[in-house]
């Protein structure tokens, strides 16, 4: 059965022992954690890893829901079999190892959009199929569209804390249909709350839908790849994937699938992919059968199948010669989470905030929670939003963060990373799962600004009237003793020291139609503060000239530029006009 793949001897080995030689020497290069007993099963039952920090439901991609816990195949896919061989796994191991062909296409353009957005992530396709697999079965087989779109769409279970996270709604219903608490969705199995900020257009069609497969490939890989985590790396591998389930058997699960699929794999036609059962919440509600992706959750106690919370329930009769209903036992009321007992949300003493483009904002912002009687609040997540008309990010490139407040109720947001566009814009702080009132924090971004300009050369700048400066003006700016990369610099030939007006003779610029210009806009140094001026040249007027430049940020430059005709050389001596010697003497006899 397709679910068994943790559970299958390798076919073809002719006695138990055999089979187990071959399964220890596979084992040897099956993923950290994952081990083969002697009867040729996989598990990760002896894994030693162990995650990083705790991390709350809300704070992880799928909100630590289940996921598929079926091992790879025995056997590797490379040379890849096709779907009808009767070697290797044969027609059922093709379909088991392969990916359908668009969730496979989504993959490998993510990859390759991570590698021009995020290069020193190193983002490998494998991983999103390795996470694809264990979160939906690469979307239940292939089912999807033309373009990337699911069937129907992927829902977990909604996680009502009973067995699961509790994650009470943060869409209103809006990717989940569920009101009350929130549910992963889609391919990838993104909670509403992370989707809102990690969503990706992935198809280029517009719109963000967490069941495209496109979408949510993209996704994916930028939010693995947000804390500039490098995952060539195993440690920033490992927290990557420990960021999208807090899980060590999920982060066995995953390495396990991207060592089989770096081993090879191959396309096989969508819709033919098979779905693995076995999943990580077999059994945590007696008497629940837990609801796989793309099926109807489990009912809350008190509402039926089909209707939405709060409908008034209707009794059902046990079915013929079944057993009678268990009577319903009251819920026991469960405490009050940290969350439920914020009152309101407060600064934590951040001003104002300003930073120069292209820099990092000296002062991070914090936010605190508390009761109605101002106690600090510990162990709520807070949410900080970028908002307005602005590149600037956090730093991972986000423009949303989470933060869980420590011990005395403050979340300090990670640091501002200040873009290319200058002008006012807002972070708004606001309590996961709670509805209080919000704090806003103002920030602005200034222009690239130098405080130091000099020249990089020390040779005269002269010309001879009508002719061309064979020298170029190179300068260099700095701040604070740092090159100024990117600043705005203008130049003008100035009539005098004493008077910045243009000039309206001596040296001169030329514009893209030949015509002579005195003032230069719109020049910028690189990233190393360096900038080389369009060549100058000269009109009819002799004398000593001055060009001024100036940067944001008040650095100024003067240079001379002096015209002067060339020099006459004198004439040399013409042999044949010289005069005759003088008349030696003639000795007296």
């Amino acid at each position: 059965m397709a679910a068994q793949f943790g559970r299958r001897l390798r076919k073809g080995a002719a006695t138990t022992a055999v089979a187990a030689a071959a399964v220890a020497a596979l084992s040897a290069s099956q993923a950290p954690g994952v081990t083969v007993d002697d009867q040729g099963r996989q598990n990760t039952g002896d894994a030693t890893s162990v995650p990083d920090a705790t991390v709350d439901g809300d704070d992880s991609a799928t909100g630590n829901s289940p996921y598929y816990t079926d091992l790879p195949p025995l056997s590797s896919p490379n040379p890849s079999p096709s779907v009808g061989s009767e070697t290797g796994t044969g027609a059922q191991g093709a379909t088991e190892a392969g990916i359908p062909a668009t969730v496979l296409d989504a993959y490998k353009k993510a990859e390759a959009a991570l590698r021009e957005k995020k290069p020193g992530c190193n983002l490998p396709w494998q991983l999103l199929a390795a996470i694809g697999k264990v979160e939906s079965g690469q979307a239940r087989g292939g089912r999807v569209t033309a373009d990337g779109t699911t069937v129907s769409p992927i829902l977990g279970p909604q996680l009502d804390g009973n067995g699961f996270a509790l994650i009470k709604d943060t869409d209103n219903g809006a990717y989940d249909g569920n009101a009350t608490y929130d549910q992963a969705v889609g391919p990838m199995q993104f909670i509403p709350s992370t989707w809102e900020w990690a969503g990706r257009d992935g198809n280029g069609d517009g719109r963000k839908d967490p069941n495209n497969v496109y979408d949510a490939a993209l996704a994916a890989g930028h939010y693995l790849c947000r804390f500039d985590w490098d995952l060539s790396e195993p440690k920033d591998l490992r927290k990557a994937i420990l960021s999208y389930n807090n899980s060590t058997d999920y982060l066995n699960t995953v390495l396990s699938w991207l060592e089989f699929y770096r081993k090879g794999t191959h396309e096989i036609p969508d819709g033919s992919g098979s779905l693995p059962v076995d999943r990580s919440d077999d059994g945590v509600r007696p008497g629940i059968t837990p609801s796989a992706p793309g099926t109807t959750p489990p009912a809350r106690p008190g509402t039926r199948p089909g209707k939405p919370s709060g409908s008034r329930p209707t009794p059902t009769s046990p079915a013929p010669g079944g057993p009678s209903a268990p009577p319903t036992t009251p819920p026991a009321t469960t405490p009050p989470t940290p969350t439920d007992t914020v009152g309101r949300l407060e600064h934590a003493g951040t001003a104002s905030l300003t930073a120069m483009a292209g820099h990092t904002f000296a002062e991070r912002i914090s936010a605190r929670a508390e009761t109605d009687a101002g106690k600090a609040v510990a162990k709520v997540r807070i949410r900080f939003t970028i908002a307005g008309d602005t590149d600037t990010t956090f730093a991972g490139g986000e423009s949303v963060a989470t933060v869980v407040t420590d011990a005395s109720g403050v979340a300090v947001a990670p640091a501002l990373l200040a873009g290319e566009k200058t002008g006012a814009f807002a972070v708004q702080a606001a309590v996961v799962g709670r509805s209080v009132k919000g704090v806003a924090y103002k920030a602005t971004v200034t222009e690239r600004a130098a405080d130091a300009l000099v020249r990089t050369g020390e040779k005269a700048l002269t010309c001879v009237p009508g002719g061309e400066f064979a020298e170029p003006v190179e300068v260099r700016a700095t701040y604070r003793g740092e090159a100024a990369g990117k600043v705005a610099v203008a130049a003008t030939l100035v009539t005098s020291a004493d008077d910045p007006t243009e000039n309206d003779k001596g040296p001169f610029f030329k514009d893209a139609d030949g015509k002579a210009v005195r003032t230069l806009t719109g020049l910028r140094t690189d990233a190393d503060g360096r900038l080389t001026l369009p060549k100058l040249y000269a009109d009819d007027a002799a004398g000593t000239f001055l060009l001024r430049l100036t940067t944001a940020g008040g650095a100024t430059l003067t240079v001379e530029l002096t015209v002067a005709p060339a020099d006459t050389p004198s004439p040399e001596p013409d042999p044949s006009s010289d005069p005759d010697p003088s008349p030696m003497e003639t000795p007296t006899p």
